[in-house]
């Protein structure tokens, strides 16, 4: 087993156990789950933000622990000040150490989109993403069989959330699309292998039809490489562990978005010349 099936095999068993001890109803009754969605296509798409959506992540199983100490409602309201469009939250606590404890505390403090980061495989899941405050899903086409995953997409949009699914080679976004997407991520880190190669993503932008949002996703370490990323067709960018290994993400966040957004002023006046 690699670590992508490790991951969705807990899932199921996960799903059992939380659907058993919260029932439907009880989710339905969380005051968020008539809130309203904060759209993520917008707010990644506003020419007056950056386009970073910045990720919220403890640990991950490449890299273990990348930051047990921060504080979530710290970094969630730095990143939003530093410049950020949107939060990632992730909510997996086996693989990530993250809790959906993490996704209220953003939730609480910001209003923004915000992704809740996990591997969805159950409609039960989306229930309790809108029960916690969350405005987008992740689907990934990897672990889900493409009838499955256009069946979970419109699940969502029924309770009005938006979707992210997320693709790491051209045969899975050829055979994964559907009409109830919102966003396309290409994940330049390989799911089964945990390698990353930033060309993923610059082979996949053309690919994906112009009526979805276009990230990139992991891997992203310099601003120079956002410009690249942004050059050659993407909306979006999703940064997590760039930040996260600092002891202020935030910080990081800040100096990060600020050379970026200096270096696309410079580009555009070179275009405009």
């Amino acid at each position: 087993m690699n670590i992508l099936d490790k991951i969705i095999a807990q899932k199921h068993i996960e799903v059992a156990e939380r659907s058993s001890l919260v029932p439907v109803k009880l989710l339905e009754k969380s005051p968020f789950f008539e809130g309203k969605v904060v759209s993520m296509k917008k707010y990644v798409c506003d020419p007056e933000k950056s386009g970073i959506i910045s990720e919220f992540k403890r640990k991950s199983p490449s890299k273990g622990l990348i930051n047990g100490a921060a504080s979530v409602e710290a970094v969630s309201i730095g990143y939003m000040q530093a410049g950020a469009s949107a939060l990632s939250i992730l909510t997996d606590t086996d693989f990530f150490g993250g809790t959906n404890a993490d996704l209220k505390e953003a939730r609480k403090f910001n209003f923004c989109p915000i992704l809740r980061k996990d591997f969805v495989v159950d409609e039960y899941q989306i229930l309790e993403a809108k029960s916690i405050g969350a405005d987008c899903i992740l689907l990934i086409a990897a672990a889900l069989e493409p009838a499955r995953l256009k069946e979970l997409a419109a699940f969502a949009k029924s309770l009005g959330l938006e979707v992210l699914m997320e693709v790491h080679d051209g045969e899975e976004l050829e055979r994964s699309l559907c009409d109830d997407l919102d966003l396309v991520g290409v994940n330049n880190r390989n799911l089964k292998t945990f390698d990353v190669s930033l060309h993923t993503s610059l082979d996949l932008v053309d690919k994906i039809p112009s009526e979805f949002v276009k990230i990139s996703e992991s891997g992203i370490s310099s601003p120079e490489t956002l410009v690249t990323l942004k050059k050659a067709g993407f909306d979006g960018f999703l940064i997590g562990e760039n930040f996260m290994k600092s002891s202020r993400p935030e910080q990081a966040a800040y100096t990060f978005i600020k050379e970026y957004k200096k270096l696309l002023a410079k580009e555009t006046a070179l275009n405009n010349v």
